[in-house]
């Protein structure tokens, strides 16, 4: 892991707050979508089903809903470490490698904990942690 004397210097308060606000929007953006989510899979709970196809779609759906709100909640939690991140002044470096994830990386995936070679490496298993 790179030392943090080899690090980029530090983002400034103007970039950091601009990555502030685009996490936090995303943040109210995923926490309404997972209001919406419950309040559907309470619709197809409550619903009283009597045939079986009825049921099968129903399940279909709340199967969708388990798997749509596990990826958002996935998000939500990378959005709060990200925040953290900002307030603690280590946004926007590799939690990995330490070297300065770049500007691209943070405009597609703000919360981002990893620059790319380093989240490939997380994608194929082979990174610690």
């Amino acid at each position: 892991m790179a030392s943090s004397t080899a690090r980029a210097p530090k983002r400034n308060k103007r970039e950091l707050e601009k990555y502030r606000r685009v996490l936090e929007q995303k943040k109210t953006e995923l926490s309404d979508e997972l209001a919406k989510a419950r309040s559907a899979e309470e619709e197809t709970n409550e619903e009283s089903t009597q045939d079986i196809a009825d049921k099968a779609v129903s399940s279909y759906t709340r199967e969708f809903l388990y798997s749509l709100t596990d990826g958002e909640r996935t998000v939500l939690l990378q959005i709060d470490d990200a925040l953290g991140r900002i307030d603690d002044g280590t946004y926007g470096f590799c939690l990995n490698c330490g070297t300065q994830i770049s500007e691209k990386r943070l405009a597609a995936v703000p919360w981002t904990p990893h620059c790319v070679e380093c989240q490939e490496l997380a994608e194929k298993g082979l990174l610690e942690g």
